[in-house]
Formats: C-alpha cells, structure tokens, sequence
C-alpha cells in the first residue's frame, strides 16, 4: 500500500471510529466553526498565518506566498510532530483533512507518511463531509418518533434524559443546541454551537439509531436558541406520535426553580432575558416582573410567566404544529421526584414498542 492513502468521504465515514487519531489540518477559526467528529485541530497554518499568506499571494505573487507558506507550514508540522506525535508506534494510523483535501492536509498527510505511519488524507477534505450532512439532513428521517409534548417546566427535558439512561432512543435537541429553547433558555458560560456544528451534531445522533426502535424527542419549535433545526426533521416530528406529559402547576414552578439556578444567582441576567418580552407584555407588565425578580420573589414571578405568557403561547401552537397532538398518549406526572420520571421512562419504553 502506498501512503499517504486517499479515500473518498464514503470510505472514510465507513471506518471513521477505526482511526487512531482524526487531524484537522485547518485554522482553528475554521475548526471551532465545525469539524469531523472526534477530530483534533493540528494547524499547518494559524488564523493570522493563513491571512498573511493569503494577502501576500494577492499582493506579491503566487511564489512568493508559497515560500511563505512553505516555511510556516513545514515549521508548523515540526512542531505538532514534537508535542503531539512523537511517542506514535508505526502502527499508528491517523485520518488527516482540510478544508477541499488541498494543499495543507496533503503537505501534513505527506510528512507523517514519510515517516512511516500509515496515513489516511481525505479526498474533498471538511467540504465533502459537510456536503454529506447536508444531504443527508435534506432527506426526511426514515424513523419512528415518539414526540414529548408539554407545558413548560412540565420535565420533558429530565424524562429525556431518564429515557437515554434506561437505554432508549433519544434525540435531544436542546442538549445539541445547548439552549433550552425558550426565551429564557440561553445557558450561563455555555454558547451555542454554529450552525453547521449543531447540524453535525444532529447527524452523528441520527446515522446511530435502529430504525426498528422509536426515537423519543421533545416537541421544539423551528429554532432552539440562535439555531433552526433542519427542516426535513422538522417536518417528520411534526407529522410523528405524541405523548402529552403533564405536571401540576405548583410542581412546575418547583422544577423551574431547581433547572434555572442561575438565575436566583443572578437576577439582573434574568431581567435582561425579561426585556424580549416587552413587546408581547408592555413595558408595564415586564417592569413589574423584573421588580419581583429584583426582590426575590422568584417563585410568584415563575407563577406569573407561565400563566401570562408560557402556557398561553404553548396551547396557541401545539395543535396547530403537531398535527396527532389530538390522539396524544397521556402521560400525568404526581411529582418531580427520580422515582416518578423512571417510573415514566418505564412506562414510555413499554408502551411504544
């Protein structure tokens, strides 16, 4: 065999878990934006590397900015070698890509097969695989979703993940988005992810489930956060069984108060959050409402959002987006206790086999 080895995006998603290492030769710019799954940025050229080339190619000349870049490249290589590879036996068999499969993971792919590994370089590079997630997120999911619907702070997201822990199928796009999905839903110290990234994410779920099992997901609107779902998937959960969860009011507002810690630390967080609602409410009504989160009084102002505004927008929309909310299975809560989201998540999996 001969190294570096080139194969399509097709052969390598077929053995993607069988590399013992997975390199993204891009800047990291290009990588914290979206990146294979499991891979790790070695850079052959930084983000202010590839913009010096970059300019002195369209000031200078061609060579010139290939001298350039050869130099920061091979120094670059150098130095991953060092510290990253150096200790690698010669079985060690790595999957090396950039961004078309050009010049950067060739140079990289090239070195590292120089030195004897047996290394893999991806034909198209990111581009072909993010051509693969499109395609494949254009086509509308051949499973069976069983879709959790519910007022909020009625505990679809904890019966979520009681579900994956009992081993049930789950796709949890709030988890993916990191984002709870509502106007207060934006998560302290945690940014979304981009786009492409939470459509990444998405897919490596999705290609993993059995097509014989269901697929348990919360019912979401066309935008967790920042980020829309894609709308093949969207379409499918739309049109998918329903479970109606329900939860009574007082023990709403207790699970509410333990999921958004942060903001009984932070209340002035909470007031800014409160501000994109002055156009539903009045500047009178969110007033009122930052002044309870001011003095503390968190759960009457949790009381007050889902009666004025929560529950309101909820029951406006189920009906009209999920179109068997109708012949919904129900699904009724005593408490927020573990023993009752397991006591669910058992029931859930007996029921829709």
């Amino acid at each position: 065999m001969k190294y570096p080895e080139v194969l399509s995006i097709d052969q390598v998603l077929d053995q993607l878990d069988t590399f013992d290492a997975i390199i993204d030769a891009r800047s990291p710019g290009e990588f914290a934006l979206d990146h294979l799954p499991g891979a790790i940025n070695a850079p052959v050229l930084d983000d202010d590397q590839r913009i010096r080339v970059g300019t002195m190619y369209k000031e200078v000349g061609s060579f010139e900015a290939k001298k350039l870049g050869a130099a920061l490249v091979a120094r670059n290589i150098a130095r991953h070698i060092e510290e990253l590879w150096i200790d690698q036996p010669r079985e060690w068999r790595p999957l090396v890509y950039c961004w078309r499969g050009g010049n950067r993971s060739g140079s990289m792919a090239h070195i590292l097969a120089k030195i004897g590994w047996p290394v893999v370089q991806l034909d198209g590079g990111y581009k072909a695989f993010r051509q693969e997630v499109n395609a494949a997120l254009e086509q509308a999911p051949s499973l069976r979703f069983q879709v959790v619907c519910g007022t909020t702070g009625s505990g679809k997201s904890r019966l979520l993940e009681v579900l994956h822990a009992q081993g049930a199928q789950v796709l949890d796009l709030e988890q993916l988005a990191m984002h709870r999905g509502s106007v207060l839903g934006h998560l302290p110290s945690q940014p979304q992810p981009s786009q492409k990234a939470f459509e990444n994410r998405i897919w490596q779920v999705l290609r993993r489930f059995d097509p014989s099992r269901p697929v348990f997901v919360e019912a979401e609107s066309k935008k967790v956060g920042n980020l829309r779902v894609p709308a093949a998937l969207m379409d499918t959960m739309r049109a998918a069984d329903c479970i109606a969860l329900t939860l009574s009011r007082s023990n709403r507002v207790r699970l509410l108060m333990e999921d958004y810690q942060h903001f009984l630390a932070d209340p002035s967080s909470l007031n800014g959050q409160l501000e994109h609602l002055t156009q539903l409410h009045g500047r009178e009504k969110i007033a009122r409402w930052q002044a309870m989160s001011d003095a503390g009084q968190m759960p009457e102002l949790v009381e007050q959002l889902l009666a004025d505004h929560y529950d309101p927008a909820y029951l406006r929309s189920i009906d009209r987006n999920f179109i068997r909310y109708g012949q919904a299975l129900p699904l009724a809560l005593d408490d927020i206790s573990e023993d009752a989201f397991a006591g669910a998540a058992r029931q859930l999996i007996a029921t829709c086999v």
